[in-house]
C-alpha cells in the first residue's frame, strides 16, 4: 500500500471549474509537476555539488563526463 499524504492549495475558482470541465486531471497533473520539480531541483544540486568538486580537482564537467563514458564503454 503507497502512503499518501494531503496537499491543500488554494486557486482561483475558474482555473477549477475551467480544469474539470475540460477533464483534466487535477490531482494527476499535481503529482506530475512535483515530480518533476523534484527532478530538475535534485539534477542541479548535483550539477553543483559536481562542479565544486571538479573544481579542486582541476578537472571541467566536459571532461569528467567524458572520462565516465570511457569507462562505460571500456566494459
Amino acid at each position: 500500500m503507497v502512503s499518501t499524504a494531503v496537499l491543500s492549495v488554494w486557486i482561483k475558482r475558474e482555473l477549477k471549474e475551467e480544469a474539470e470541465k475540460l477533464g483534466i486531471d487535477i490531482r494527476g497533473l499535481v503529482e506530475k509537476a512535483l515530480r518533476e520539480e523534484i527532478l530538475k531541483v535534485k539534477r542541479e544540486r548535483f550539477r553543483k555539488l559536481l562542479e565544486k568538486a571538479l573544481k579542486n580537482m582541476d578537472i571541467s564537467v566536459e571532461e569528467w563526463v567524458e572520462a565516465v563514458k570511457e569507462s562505460r564503454r571500456e566494459r
